[in-house]
């Protein structure tokens, strides 16, 4: 074969290659499909790194999902000055990364913290693993990491296709419709995409058709109560409570002790779920404890009537219309009631 048939195959191949992922990205787009950043260990890691900016220009957040879809972070930015800095990791304790902070003698910056009790009050190793695993990530990224991340970012930013969650190869295999083995731990269908997008600030973004279609609402709803029958966990004894929170103040005193601020924020839930959720965790032998035990101040939604009558899509997340809400009213109790300066002092809050 000459160099010129060689030549001309490889050429084929690259318009053919080309075309395929052409055709994939407009079929994406045709069908309201956004860009969705990839939220794993790199994005993680990128945000990690920002925690040590002055305390007066940046507030870190971390928890679980609910800090991910109810902090809107271009209304944070905007009436406050302030850079927001998202940590919180889904489906997972935020204590780990509450630790990481703790041992890092150069973070004294603001600290939220996002209170969902059954993941607060947990040591099962699922709900664990992932923040030790980014920690580990961000602490041992070498330059070829950070590179490969920058070079990544400016794809996403133009191509739907490159969602791994749900686009990649195998993502796509994992979303056939392959019966269930018996015996074989497995959810009763994948959370659909239109649950959340994940812009590079690492807020999640609920879409408009999962907003339209109570259909899809239900799907998670259906992954809540899968979750709850599931959990082989239970609800934790005095002495478990005891033992994490004794872990919490120690982390807590840490960073306090180096100027850092720490406020605890229970953010909101409705319907079934906040109903479960009080029977299993009552305020006073949690979230009372827990600002006793540290001596933290606290925001819980149902304190203050502006912040109280969310009702969650799915029962426990904000559409992004009430998380603009909620964090306007967040940033007016912390600067009014709390005492927290930003740059943005004198900003008006309607």
């Amino acid at each position: 074969m000459t160099v010129s048939s060689f030549l001309k195959a490889g050429f084929l191949t690259l318009i053919l290659v080309v075309a395929f992922f052409t055709s994939w990205e407009l079929f994406l787009r045709s069908r309201g499909i956004k860009i969705s950043y990839d939220d794993g260990e790199s994005l993680w890691a990128d945000k990690r790194a920002m925690v040590y900016e002055p305390q007066d220009d940046a507030t870190v957040f971390i928890g679980s999902s609910r800090n991910k879809y109810d902090l809107d972070i271009e209304t944070w930015r905007s009436l406050t000055g302030d850079h927001p800095i998202q940590l919180a990791i889904e489906g997972n304790s935020p204590l780990p990364v509450l630790d990481d902070l703790a041992r890092d003698k150069n973070f004294k910056g603001k600290l939220i913290i996002d209170v969902t009790e059954g993941l607060f009050f947990t040591t099962n190793p699922q709900n664990i693993s992932e923040p030790q695993d980014r920690i580990k990530y961000y602490h041992k990224r070498t330059p070829a990491q950070r590179f490969s991340f920058l070079v990544n970012k400016v794809l996403e930013d133009h191509l739907v296709f490159l969602d791994k969650n749900y686009f990649s190869l195998n993502a796509l295999l994992d979303r056939m419709p392959v019966k269930k083995r018996a015996g074989v731990f497995a959810l009763p269908y994948d959370c659909p995409r239109d649950f959340g997008a994940v812009t590079f600030d690492r807020q999640d973004i609920m879409t408009d058709r999962f907003l339209r279609d109570t259909v899809i609402q239900n799907q998670v709803k259906g992954l809540w109560d899968f979750y709850r029958k599931t959990n082989t966990e239970g609800l934790p004894s005095r002495h478990k409570a005891d033992s994490i929170l004794a872990t919490v103040k120690a982390d807590v005193d840490q960073i306090k002790a180096r100027g850092g601020q720490i406020i605890f924020v229970r953010t909101p839930s409705s319907g079934p779920y906040l109903a479960g959720e009080k029977m299993a965790f009552p305020r006073e032998k949690f979230w009372e404890r827990i600002l006793a035990v540290t001596g933290c101040p606290g925001i819980h939604f149902e304190d203050h009537p502006a912040i109280a009558h969310f009702v969650c899509p799915e029962f426990s997340h904000l559409k992004h219309s009430d998380a603009i809400v909620f964090t306007t009213n967040l940033v007016k109790i912390l600067r009014e009631e709390k005492g927290w300066r930003f740059p943005h002092s004198t900003v008006a809050i309607q």
